[in-house]
This record gives structure tokens, sequence and C-alpha cells, in this order.
């Protein structure tokens, strides 16, 4: 009787030429395990391309609310953008991807589980830290690494068992997708050099296509989580894929990026990400209204390190639970409204409120009808803000630079 293995498989490439080997090379009763994250498309071609594969079956487990509420809207109370700009699309399916291979595996009773992941991709450690610490007992089959194949090598292995896929030589993009982003790389695009093909793009109108006018829509947020749109409650799918659809009409999300891999290596990537630049730019105006300016620097730090965190794989730690709850406390207050602009590829903010908001218009405000701010009170204040910087330049700058303007004068 053959070992069980569970095959996390898209129904691309190389998953299916990696069903095909673990039967055939490696002796495993393969069962595929196919995760859908949102924008699925072809079922139908992906149970098809299992069977060709030999596996014996092909499981398709819709995990797109689970996702979201779990993975993605965590990440987006959080702020996190890696290296400033990618919204981790990818990056976050990957934990719930490997739970659900466990969880698999545990189901049927099999040994080990298996990934399509190349030694040079981040994936391989995001999948691999996952079941390493959720299952420790099961073996981990990295295919593509242990029978590693250029992307010729794998369309003609496919060609060779019968195996069709969607990739050809002219159009080797590898390519990722769920409900949060869509990534795009390999082929032509592997030169940073090289103007993104037109072809790359599928969820995102070219700025020349947008319409000429602009699209307005307004966020409900609860407590740092998008709930609603336009006064309209809604549960997480159709509100991201709502927002998705709006802004890829409008040219909104496109990320051309070089990022630094987890593995040492820089990568050329291309995203399509229109809920998600929405999102984040709604909710962090949100909470420009709503924490308090020590709150808005510390958290832009925890954002920077729970970006890292999702990146590197390591969702599944007491690093991310203890961050995890630091956000959770920072959106108490993160409840309100915003109103943004759609238009020509950018994501305005144009309008915000909040249930509990910081912000004060009689303390802002420079009419003197309303206004609750008592200027007298500024003199002292300066005083007591610079009296640190004035008594040290005295006791010490003054004897040690003889003339405090040398400090800020040029070189002769």
């Amino acid at each position: 009787m053959p070992e069980k293995i569970v095959l996390a498989f898209s129904g691309g490439l190389d998953t299916s030429v990696a069903a095909h080997w673990l039967r055939d090379q490696r002796g495993y009763d393969v069962h595929c395990l196919t995760i859908d994250l949102g924008n699925l498309g072809d079922t139908e071609g992906i149970r098809e391309r299992g069977a060709q594969a030999g596996a014996a079956e092909v499981d398709i487990v819709d995990a797109k609310d689970d996702f979201l509420r779990y993975f993605v809207f965590p990440a987006l109370q959080a702020g996190v953008m890696y290296e400033g700009r990618y919204p981790l699309a990818t990056a976050l399916g990957r934990p719930l991807i490997a739970k659900l291979l466990v969880d698999k595996a545990r189901q049927i009773g099999a040994t080990a589980v298996a990934h399509g992941c190349t030694g040079k991709g981040n994936d391989q450690v995001r999948l691999d830290v996952g079941v390493q610490t959720l299952a420790p007992d099961l073996k981990i089959v990295g295919t593509t690494r242990e029978h590693s194949v250029s992307r010729d090598e794998a369309l003609a292995y496919a060609a060779e068992h019968g195996i069709t896929v969607r990739q050809t030589k002219e159009h080797s993009y590898s390519t990722d997708e769920n409900l949060w982003g869509r990534s795009i790389e390999a082929g032509i695009l592997e030169d940073p050099w090289v103007e993104p093909p037109a072809d790359v793009y599928l969820w995102t109108r070219a700025m020349e296509d947008t319409p000429a006018q602009p699209a307005i829509v307004e966020i409900r947020f609860e407590e740092g989580i998008p709930v609603a749109l336009d006064g309209e409650a809604m549960d997480p799918v159709p509100l991201v894929q709502r927002l998705s659809d709006l802004g890829g009409e409008h040219g909104i999300g496109r990320i051309d990026m070089v990022e630094n891999r987890l593995v040492g290596i820089k990568s050329r990537e291309i995203y399509e990400s229109p809920a998600a630049v929405i999102l984040l730019e709604a909710h962090q105006a949100l909470e420009q209204l709503t924490l308090t300016k020590p709150q808005m620097r510390f958290k832009n730090t925890v954002a920077q390190e729970y970006s890292d965190l999702v990146y590197n794989g390591l969702w599944f730690s007491s690093h991310h639970r203890d961050l995890a709850q630091y956000v959770v406390s920072t959106q108490r207050h993160v409840t309100g409204d915003v109103r943004v602009r759609l238009w020509h590829g950018t994501t305005t903010v144009i309008g915000r409120r909040a249930d509990r908001s910081l912000y004060s218009q009689g303390l802002a405000t420079y009419n003197k009808d309303g206004d609750l701010f008592d200027q007298s009170h500024a003199q002292g204040f300066i005083r007591l803000h610079g009296l640190q910087a004035q008594v040290q330049a005295q006791a010490q700058m003054l004897t040690e630079a003889g003339d405090l303007l040398k400090l800020a004068a040029p070189e002769d």
C-alpha cells in the first residue's frame, strides 16, 4: 500500500508536473488539495489536470471567507506593506494553505505533504515553516527543488505525459492570485529594464482605458475592519470583490517593484491589488483621526515588523501573536467612514469621519468664531519645549564649538 501524500495543487504548470512526478517517480498515492482563496476560475480544468497527472483525488476547498477574516483583515488593521509597496497578498495566503494541508493530511492519514515551490522563492519557506510548526511529524516534499527543471523542461514534461497547462514558451509567466491580489513573475519580466507587456495585467485597465469620470465610494470601518460600501452592509468576500472590480476599472493597484526575497536575492515582481490599495489608504486615513501621534508612530514600526514577519513565513509564531494583540488594541476606536475618489490609477481620500474622533475643529480652526485654542499659552509652551536645547547649548556647545553658528554654516 503506497504512502499517501497531500499536494498543494494550483492546477498550473509546476504542480501539475509535480503530481505526476510524485506518483510516477516517488511512488506516492497523490491527493491534490486546491484552496480557493478567490479568483480561482477554472475549477473543472483543475480537476482535469489533476486526473491527467494521475492524482487519486482533487479536493477543492472554499476558504475565501476565512482568508479575509483571519488573515487579510488583521494585516489590514496592522497596515502591512512589504518594503512600503507590496500588500502581501500571496504571503498572507500561505499560512492558511499550510494549515489546510495539515488538516487534509490528518483526515486521510497521509505521512507527507508536498508543494511545487522553487528553491529560489519565498513560498517554500512560508509553507515549510507553517507545516513544520503545526505538524512536525509530517514529511515535506518540495517537488520543484528536489526535481529541479527549467520552465521549458516542465512544459516538455507536461506535453510528454498528456497534461494540459496554460503556460506557453511565449507567455511563460508564473502567476498566483487570490482576493487580495495577483502576482506575476518570470519570463520577459525577469529583465527589470523591460516595461511589462499589456498581457501581464488581467485585473486592472491601462490608464488610457480608464473612465473619464471618477468613481466615489464610501467605506465603513468598524474597529479597523471594512463592513460596508456606500451604506450597504457587506460580508468580506463581496466587499473586497466589489472594490477589486471597481478599482481595476479605474486602473488602481498596479505595482512594479524589485523586492528583496527572503532567500537573499532580488526579484522583479508585478502585482495587481486594487482592493488592497484602496482599503489600506482608507484605513490609514481613519487612523489619522483616531490614533494619537505616539500611537501612529509606534504602529508604523509595528507595521514594518509585522510585514517582515508575514513575508518571512512566521505567521504561526509567538512574535506574531504578540504583535497582533497590540494591533487589535490600537483598533478599538478605528470606527467610522472614509470617502475615496478612484480615478486614473489613483486613490484619493476626500472625506473622513470617526465615531470617536480626536480631531477637534474648535481647536484646529483659524476663525475667531468657535476658536477654543488659547494662543496666550503658546509662548510658555515654546520656552519649556526648547529649554533642554537652550541649557545644553549654553553649558556645553558654546564652549566646545566656540560659535554655535558654525554648526549650521557650510565649510569654506
